[in-house]
This record gives C-alpha cells, sequence and structure tokens, in this order.
C-alpha cells in the first residue's frame, strides 16, 4: 500500500493513552528479534525515518515498510538523543539477557557465593538498562554512575545475603523468593541513583505541542517511581511463580534424574514470562507521562501561568523505561 499524502511516522500506530494500545506498541519495539539485525539495517531504518520526518518519502515506499522502519528506530535509537543504544541495554534485549540472567538466579540460591556473583550480574545488567533508557535530557556524569551501581549493587548483595542466611530455617519455597526481594529492593535504589540528576535538578517539561516550559523535580519523581513500579512488576510473575512450579516439579523422580538440566529449564520458563511481562510493564504507564500544573513546583507553576495563563494546564515529559 504505498504512504498516503501527510502521513506522520511520529504518530502512534495505536492508542497510546489506553493500556491495550500502549501493549501492542511496546510488543512491537520490545521483539527481541530486533537485536539479531546488523547495525547497519538499523541505520537503514533510521535513515527512512528522518527521510519521512523532513517530507522526502523515496518512491514506492509503502507504510508498512514505514511502519517497520519505525518499529525498528523506536527499539535501537534513544527517543531523547536520536543515537543509537548499547545493544544490552535496549528494551528488547530484556528478553534474551533477563531470562538467562533471572533463570540463574533462581536456581543458584542455596550458597551464598552464587548469589553473590549472580545478583552481582544482575544489578550490572540493571545498571546498564537504566543508564541506557534514562531521560537523556538530564546528563550524568560518570562519578554518579559509580556510585549509583556500587550502591545498588551493594543493596542486591545485603538484602539477598542477609534473607539467604535468615532463612536456612524457613520452609524451602521462602529461601527461593529471596531473588525477586533482592532484585526489588535493588530497583527501588539502582533506578533513582541512576537518574539522580533529575531528581536533584528536575526533568525537561514541555507543553502538549511540545515547547520547553522548564524543569521539574516533582515530575522526575513521579516519572521514576512509575518507572521503579514497571521494573518490579516485570521481574515479579517470573520470579514468584516460577519458584512454586519448580517446587513441585522436583519432587517428581524424572525431575530428580535430570537436575543438570534444572538451570536450563528456569530459563526457558522466564523466558516465556518475560516475553509477554517485559511489554506488559512498561505499559503500565504512558511513555510521555503528563502532570497538572497545579502540582509542579511553586515557582515553575508561578512561571508557567504567568506566560502561558490558563491555555497550560498540564506538562509533558518522557519518563523513560
Amino acid at each position: 500500500m504505498e504512504v498516503m499524502k501527510g502521513f506522520d511516522i511520529d504518530t502512534p500506530r495505536w492508542d497510546q493513552s489506553t493500556f491495550m494500545g500502549r501493549l501492542k506498541h511496546f510488543f512491537n519495539i520490545t521483539d527481541w528479534r530486533t537485536v539479531v539485525l546488523p547495525d547497519s539495517r538499523l541505520d537503514e531504518a533510521k535513515v527512512l525515518v528522518e527521510s519521512c520526518r523532513a517530507g522526502s518519502i523515496p518512491p514506492g515506499t509503502s507504510e508498512e515498510q514505514l511502519h517497520y522502519a519505525k518499529k525498528l528506530y523506536d527499539s535501537a535509537f534513544h527517543p531523547d538523543t536520536g543515537d543509537r543504544m548499547n545493544l544490552i541495554g535496549r528494551m528488547s534485549f530484556q528478553v534474551p539477557g533477563g531470562m538467562a540472567i533471572t533463570g540463574f538466579m533462581l536456581q543458584f540460591y542455596r550458597t551464598v557465593p552464587a548469589v553473590v556473583f549472580w545478583q552481582w550480574v544482575n544489578q550490572s545488567f540493571n545498571a546498564l538498562v537504566n543508564y541506557t533508557n534514562r531521560n537523556a535530557a538530564s546528563p550524568i556524569t560518570p562519578k554518579q554512575i559509580g556510585v549509583a551501581y556500587v550502591t545498588a549493587t551493594s543493596t542486591a548483595l545485603a538484602t539477598a545475603v542477609g534473607l539467604n542466611l535468615y532463612t536456612k530455617k524457613a520452609p524451602p519455597l521462602v529461601a527461593r523468593w529471596v531473588p525477586f526481594a533482592a532484585v526489588a529492593a535493588a530497583n527501588c535504589v539502582n533506578i533513582p541513583m541512576m537518574r539522580q540528576q533529575e531528581i536533584l535538578n528536575g526533568i525537561a517539561v514541555t507543553d502538549e505541542d511540545g515547547n520547553k516550559l522548564g524543569h521539574s523535580r516533582k515530575a522526575a519523581v513521579k516519572g521514576i517511581t512509575q518507572v521503579v513500579i514497571s521494573r518490579v512488576t516485570m521481574a515479579a510473575p517470573g520470579m514468584i511463580i516460577l519458584p512454586i512450579i519448580m517446587q513441585r516439579l522436583e519432587k517428581y523422580r524424572f525431575m530428580q534424574k535430570i537436575t543438570f538440566l534444572h538451570g536450563p529449564l528456569q530459563v526457558m520458563m522466564v523466558g516465556v514470562f518475560l516475553i509477554f511481562m517485559v511489554p506488559a510493564a512498561c505499559s503500565l504507564f504512558p511513555q510521555r507521562c503528563s502532570m497538572a500544573v497545579t502540582k509542579l513546583e511553586p515557582e515553575l507553576r508561578e512561571s508557567i501561568i504567568s506566560q502561558y495563563g490558563d491555555r497550560v494546564s498540564y506538562i509533558y515529559f518522557n519518563k523513560g523505561l
């Protein structure tokens, strides 16, 4: 199908004001198959998207080709800078990366050295994902990145090791849930620390048309809180339900004969959970977050009212992922 005149490639394909619309959108851009595409293919998609934005669509280009180019662009390029994101930090890598790390965290939870190693691997992965998906309008220094990484990793290790020792006499299933408790606690530290500049100096906010209005710390706190909730939700089903399934399966004799396959089996099952949970968790809140002007800091609120009166009642910002 030929592209219709006036086609706007930045108009969301699905309604972003509804959960189902966002779910379809994130199923599209978190497609793990995009991570195996070469950089040259991604760059071609970027050129096509930018050409469309400039009103110069190559002859013979179909609407479906433009939608696919936008899918690749959204999956691999940062929405604020337009730069290609590192592969491991992309949301499309959450399924292959997350399933391997989470599967082994759930398998090797019994000994302290194993807990320490896999929690460290997970927090290193999370730190890279958080940095990659930050709001790039708020720069962060290498020192702040280092402090955030060390703090989050220490929190995860303290939680995991502490609970691991505390649950020695608890029912076996409780010990299996320790990795999730550590991941949840670390997310509550890692994400705010990695994005501390936004909390300290505010996040860039705009009106509905994208005109910059200033920086808001309250908007930053709202956006980061939503990201923390999304990340914990993303991990919860696999890390809570899967231990119950494994606890039941391990009672069967055939499972006791293939203990060497328990790790790979958990990796695969975590993958099944994440295929659905990555887009579902990303869809909990709109990517373009909004906030009433009345809830902003007094100085920013007064500045907006003095310039725009009651014409601007809501501000908008990229909450990150």
